[in-house]
Order: structure tokens, then sequence, then C-alpha cells
């Protein structure tokens, strides 16, 4: 890097911006992470709820493998600061009062599954699915999730590579949904396996089939950590600072400064100048876009993308009662999964009869818990629209009397809570991340070209960068982490190629 050390600020301890901290300071740069809420995370939180800490983001655990080289490659064992167990049930789901259908890890305990849920047909089509998953994730594994955002140019060379075959792997010319039918004919498992598209905010009726390989990356493995979610954004902290990141919450960052066309550091609300070789943008793009960080940098990226899913979430503690057997994750279907999804992403309004997921917290995949309350996570899908048209406190109120319902139908309730439930809207959402209406995903991932809409971890502005679940290669915790790694490898290229080289005399000139 240089005889002098470079410096570089990262703004936002999300999971990207950690990671990118962690990448950056292992290849010999001076980090410091620049973090205006009061703890680190980003969409990683957590919420007290009667004086119980309650993971309210994400709360699956997926590709391990991405985890345990960040801390190899920063010199640590992941096992030392992180205990995750791997969970045998992956999710129970319900289609109102009946009997719940279960996925498992293994393959042929969930096709067994399936055929006494709906038939040896039907199970055979999920073998099938199972090939074809594995399929697209084995053919984009390496050529998309390791290395920078597809251009339209890279892509078609990544397809010469490829060859056809490879190209029809990928199954990008399909719609999500569509591609289902190919192996799937009973309504409720269309519905089970199209909700993957949920998992990066989008509608399955309108992603692209290449996002069925979701699906085998949960198969693959889904993690349980010891302590909760939260606890990956506290060791990520200890690595960091290990590596001799410097921590600071309680900042917010009034501009990033530009000087000679590029980047040169941060101006806090304080009026603090913290000056910089690099700048790593750990928020949705659409903030720079919008002159959340100055007029100057508003260059930096193009207009977005149309907007990923939001959500309305419950965090509280509760003694539930009904006869629904709850395991850690579970979802409650709607009766009209076509209607749910023209009311969010046509209509852009609360869905009148919504999916719900469940986060039983203090259950394990076996459905065990600890006696007494327990902590819960209920979800449902909303609009991006907690900055205009937000929905109201009514039609907030009948969302959530229909979630609850929904719940009751199918033999869960929730009589009493210990104390008043934590409830967040997209109002919220957009309060804490701003400038994206409280979408959570990044852009949605609709039609065959939305890869190619991601932001790229490299700016039109010199020494801006971006890391983050917005970004390359796209949402989730594993996802954010490998934007961060390929953000650190874009800055550690740029600073090598702008190294200057040694004073020569040419013959000719100076």
């Amino acid at each position: 890097m240089g005889k002098r050390t470079s410096r570089a600020v990262v703004v936002g301890a999300g999971v990207g911006g950690l990671v990118s901290a962690i990448e950056l300071a292992r290849r010999g740069l001076d980090v410091v992470v620049l973090e205006r809420s009061a703890r680190v995370g980003g969409k990683m939180r957590q919420v007290n709820v009667a004086g119980r800490g309650i993971d309210a983001g994400p709360t699956v655990m997926t590709m391990r493998w991405v985890l345990e080289e960040i801390w190899k490659d920063a010199g640590g064992s992941l096992e030392q600061d992180l205990t995750l167990h791997r969970a045998d049930l992956l999710a129970r789901h319900m289609w109102g009062p009946g009997k719940p259908l279960d996925l498992f890890a293994d393959i042929e305990a969930s096709a067994d599954a399936i055929a006494a849920f709906a038939g040896p047909d039907e199970a055979n089509g999920y073998r099938r699915f199972c090939k074809y998953t594995q399929d697209i994730y084995d053919t984009v594994r390496e050529p998309f999730l390791r290395s920078e955002r597809p251009s339209m140019t890279s892509a078609m060379a990544a397809f010469g590579v490829l060859g056809l075959q490879g190209v029809m792997k990928i199954d990008g010319h399909r719609l999500l949904w569509n591609a289902l039918t190919e192996y799937f004919k009973d309504p409720r498992l269309l519905q089970l396996f199209g909700r993957y598209a949920t998992y990066c905010g989008s509608s399955p009726y309108a992603a692209p089939a290449t996002l069925n390989v979701i699906a085998h990356v949960e198969r693959d493995g889904v993690y349980l950590v010891e302590g909760g979610m939260y606890r990956v954004a506290e060791a990520l902290v200890r690595l960091a600072e290990r590596l001799g990141v410097t921590i600071r919450c309680g900042e917010q960052v009034h501009e990033i400064a530009i000087s000679s066309g590029r980047a040169s550091g941060v101006k806090l609300g304080s009026g603090e100048m913290v000056h910089a070789d690099v700048v790593v943008c750990n928020g949705d793009p659409a903030a720079l876009f919008r002159g959340f960080f100055g007029p100057n940098a508003r260059r930096a990226v193009p207009a977005p993308a149309p907007r990923s899913l939001s959500a309305i979430t419950w965090t509280f503690v509760a003694e539930p009662e009904g006869d629904y057997p709850l395991v850690r994750h579970n979802v409650f279907f709607s009766a009209d999964y076509a209607r749910e999804f023209r009311e969010l992403f046509d209509q852009r309004i609360l869905p009148s009869d919504p999916t719900v997921y469940v986060c039983a917290q203090d259950r394990d995949d076996r459905g065990q818990a600890l006696t007494g309350p327990e902590r819960f996570l209920i979800l449902v899908n909303a609009p991006a629209t907690g900055d205009c048209n937000s929905p109201s406190p009514s039609e907030i109120q009948r969302c959530g009397t229909a979630a609850f319902s929904l719940l009751r139908r199918a033999g869960l309730g929730f009589p009493h809570f210990t104390a008043p439930p934590v409830m967040t809207t997209p109002i919220e959402f957009d309060r804490m991340f701003p400038a994206t209406g409280g979408a959570l995903y990044g852009p949605a991932s609709h039609g065959m070209t939305s890869p190619f809409h991601r932001a790229t971890s490299r700016t039109k502005i010199p020494g801006l960068y971006l890391a983050g679940g917005a970004a390359h290669p796209g949402a989730g915790v594993p996802m954010a982490a490998l934007s961060g790694r390929l953000c650190a490898k874009a800055v550690e290229q740029d600073l090598v190629s702008t190294k200057q080289s040694r004073e020569t005399v040419m013959r000719g000139g100076i």
C-alpha cells in the first residue's frame, strides 16, 4: 500500500460496513467507523422488551462459509467468537387450521413430509427442484457472488465462458413463479417456494427464476446463533477492534467531502472534519442520490431502481396459547397470494390478508422452549412508503388485526403480553435508514436485468465506495458481508493502481 498508511472512513456500522472495515484493516489501512445510532448492527438490530433483548432484524443465518472466511483471513477463528448450531428443521408452514408442513435440511426428510402432505408426485417434484436450485447455485457462486456486480458486457463474457447450458442453468429468462409450476402443482407448495423471493424483498410473480437459488442456500444450512443474531454484529465488532479499527457510535455524518474530484473525508454534524483517502458508505445508495450526504456526493450513483419491500414488525414477550406446535421459524400463509402481492407492489398498500412470519426466539428447531414467557418477532410484508403515502394508523391497525386473527385461526394466540409490544412500521424503518421509504432489501429484484441495477462497490466519485445489502451481491447477512469483502478488494486494487511511481528521467522530456 506504500510507505504512508492510507486512512479509510466507513459511514455506517451495519454488517457490510463492519466487514469492509475488517477487510481494510487487515490490508493495512487505518480505519474508523462512524455510526449515527447508539449501537452497531444497522438492520441487524435488537429491541429491548420487558428487559429482554429480541432480534428485530434478520433471524436466519445461512452461508456460514462467508463468516468462516472472514475470520480465517483476519487471523482468527469463528468458533472463538460465535457459537452456531445447525438446524435440522428449517421452518414450519401453515395454511389455516390443519396440518403444518415442515421443511428440513435433509432432502429426503422434506420429500417424505411433502409426500404425506400433498402426495408422491409433489415429493418427486421437490427432488427435481432441489437438483435445479443446486445447479443455479453452483453456476452463480464464483462469477456472481464472489465477483464485482456484472455489467451487461461482463455478463455476456461470463455467458460465453459458461456456454448456453450454463446460461440456461441460471434461469434468469423466466419468472420465478412460472419456473415453480414446472415442479409443483399444489398451490400451497407454490406459495411456500414462491416466498423465497421475499427474502430479498421481491415478488415471486416478478422476480427472475434465478432467485430460486435461495431455496438451496437455506437447505444447505440454516444456523441458530447462540444468544441471538445480534451476537453476529457484536462478534464483528470484536474482530474489527482486534485489528485496530476505531468504532464511534452516535456520530452523524453531515457531508461526504469531495476535493479535486475525489472523496477526501467526511464532515460530522458536530462540525468535526475527518480526513480520509477512502470513504465507504454503508447506507442505501439512494441516500447519496437524494443528497443526504451533501450535494457534491449526489452524482456518485445513478437514480435508484424501484424499491424492495418494507415490513411491519411486532416484538414482544408473551406466553403463547393454543394447539399450534411452535418451532423457531414459522410461516402462516394468506389465502390469496396473488392479491397480497398486487396490493404490495401494484397498489402500494398494506395487504388485507397478509402472510405472517413468527420467530419464536426461545425455541430451537425442534420446538423446545424455556418455561415461562417467550420472546417473539412477528413480521408481515409492507410497501416501502414510509416517506410518502405511508399507511395511516387505522390501516396499520387493520393489518395487525388481520395478522393476529390469521394466527388464532391456525391455533396460535397471544392473549397476554408481559409488556406492550414494540411495533415498527415503514415510517420508523425510513427514519432508521434514510431515503429508503423503509425498504429493507435495497432495490427490488424484478426482471431479468435486475442484477445490473444494484450498485457496485465503486461509485462515480473516486475514493467513494459502497458496502451493504443494497449493493451487489444483494440483501441478507451473508450477502452484505460479501459486499463488504468486495468493497475492500476494490479499494485495494484502486490504491495500488493509483500509487505514484518513482520519478525518472525520460528521453525527450521531463
